[in-house]
């Protein structure tokens, strides 16, 4: 399956992606290469959306399944290139490993997919019932799943495979996220003066010590519900000789499968009801975090900060399909979940789409100076996504 040649031009694939910066929302040279990969490898037919997502397809000889392989193409920024000991954008191969921003999350991955479902096409002839789709989506960065909700309702997948780094294990759900947004509002005075006013740096140093005191779910699997308080800011600010009249503080939260934005700010806002009643003065509210980014193609991406979690069964059989397809092809993956969110957030927890994930390299390297990934690691990932789309057609006729 994976001749020398073949695993060449992955490497190469890689590294040339690497070597083309794709910060969120400046994914186009990305874009460019990755629709140059699509056209060698022989792919049907490709297409860009309004948001710049790139998405291969490759049409099996007769109808059948959809089957859709996801991965990001833009990156996070490099801080301070001078930091690196190989060049963030270079692609440098050395001692085994490729290095560069993306290497790991998530370039490898991308590199594995479009040459896995270019290879299983030219070796079956295309004598499967279905479709294969790969998509480089844009701005996962900054919003997991938005962008992926116009691919899903272009493609209309069956199912979806993940390609976020799982060091070639396979999983089967996780944690979804959401930013929720807490503020306090008061009455600006003279610092000099400040029974005059009324402080929203107190009533949120109050609130938030309120806040510690509520339990969050825990599921069997993923785990507890995190909420976890990380900035705070008042205003005005620099607050010179003046009561703070508005103060805000950002908490991520670790989503369950079945939370819903109803049920996830509804302990805050009973709480907030409750500090209202016990004092006249104290004014505040919660709600989810919003972003608005300007894509590649000019158009706007915007989003609730809410993001869903998900699991599937370990005895799903698209889980059991990809688990066969894994092990057809020398792999020993262990059937787990991702610590992160993904852009399964979007296909399984929103849409309700079969979804397991499947990656090259360790979920630790992701963001790191001299990110990178291992070659065998992308080798063994382009393996497997080729041994998935043979298992899941198989099993479908």
């Amino acid at each position: 399956m994976l001749s020398n040649q073949r695993e060449q031009t992955v490497i190469a694939l890689c590294q040339e992606l690497i070597r083309q910066p794709s910060y969120s929302g400046r994914e186009q040279a990305a874009a460019a290469r990755m629709k140059q990969a699509l056209r060698e490898l022989g792919y049907d037919e490709i297409l860009v959306d309004a948001y710049g997502n790139i998405i291969g397809h490759i049409k099996g000889n007769r109808p059948g399944k959809t089957i859709l392989f996801d991965g990001h193409i833009d990156t996070v920024p490099v801080a301070d290139e001078s930091k690196w000991q190989h060049a963030p954008f270079a692609g440098q191969l050395e001692d085994g490993k490729i290095y560069g921003r993306g290497a790991s999350d998530m370039k490898g991955a991308v590199s594995a997919m479009i040459a896995a479902a270019g290879y299983f096409a030219a070796d079956s002839r295309r004598d499967f019932a279905g479709d294969i789709y790969v998509a480089g989506v844009v701005h996962e960065e900054c919003f997991e799943g938005i962008a992926a909700r116009q691919i899903s309702q272009l493609v209309k997948p069956d199912y979806v495979v993940i390609g976020e780094a799982s060091e070639l294990n396979l999983k089967r759900g996780q944690r979804g996220r959401a930013e929720i947004v807490v503020e306090t509002y008061g009455k600006p005075a003279h610092s000099a003066n400040p029974q005059a006013g009324v402080n929203a740096v107190y009533h949120m140093s109050e609130l938030i010590g309120r806040i510690r005191t509520i339990e969050t779910a825990v599921h069997e699997v993923l785990g507890q519900g995190i909420l976890e308080l990380t900035d705070i800011k008042s205003s005005p600010y620099p607050g010179a000789s003046v009561v703070p009249d508005y103060c805000r503080a950002t908490y991520d939260r670790r989503l369950l499968v079945g939370e819903t934005k109803e049920s996830v700010l509804k302990p805050l806002n009973e709480l907030i009801e409750r500090m209202k009643a016990e004092n006249p003065d104290f004014n505040a509210k919660v709600s989810f975090a919003t972003g608005r980014e300007k894509c590649y193609t000019g158009s706007d991406i915007e989003g609730e900060r809410f993001f869903p979690g998900w699991i599937y069964d370990e005895s799903d059989e698209f889980v059991q399909a990809a688990l066969a397809g894994l092990r057809a092809v020398g792999l020993h993956p262990e059937v787990t979940q991702y610590s992160f969110c993904t852009n399964g957030s979007h296909y399984a927890g929103e849409a309700g789409i079969k979804t397991i994930g499947f990656g090259p390299s360790r979920e630790n390297l992701a963001h790191t100076i001299d990110e990178y990934i291992e070659v065998d690691q992308l080798l063994k990932a382009t393996a497997g996504y080729y041994g998935i789309l043979k298992s899941v057609f198989a099993q479908h006729g």
